[in-house]
């Protein structure tokens, strides 16, 4: 079955960057969308940016367009997000996930059935 697994999260400083990971345990078929949510403490998970496996589309969340890009390597069935200026108030653990889904319903995320285990992002002021 789909199972994902993330890496690359840690403590950065306020206006530093981090880069994180999702490895997907097979290659998605056509049609799949892969995208990233946070959940801060006390806070409900939001959508953060998702990006299709066969194309160039990407979607953001307006609050990180300009400082974080989704890309993928589907040589490694594993799909990135670059973030960079990252603010105290975006400490939170961060989620993967998938499924084989229209893009446009990509903020969605009880349309997702594969999640990863989450990574813990912190950021200090």
């Amino acid at each position: 079955q789909v199972q994902l697994v993330e890496s690359g999260g840690g403590l950065v400083q306020d206006g530093g960057s981090l880069r994180l990971s999702c490895t997907i345990s097979g290659r998605p078929v056509n049609g799949y969308t892969m995208a990233w949510f946070r959940q801060a403490p006390g806070k409900e998970r939001e959508f953060v940016a998702a990006i299709n496996w066969s194309f160039d589309n990407t979607w953001y969340a307006d609050s990180v367009k300009g400082r974080f890009t989704i890309s993928r390597d589907n040589a490694k069935n594993t799909f990135y997000l670059q973030m960079n200026s990252l603010k105290p108030e975006e400490t939170a653990v961060f989620y993967c996930a998938t499924d084989r889904i229209l893009g446009v319903h990509a903020p969605s995320q009880w349309r997702y059935k594969y999640w990863g285990q989450g990574t813990q992002v912190t950021v200090s002021s």
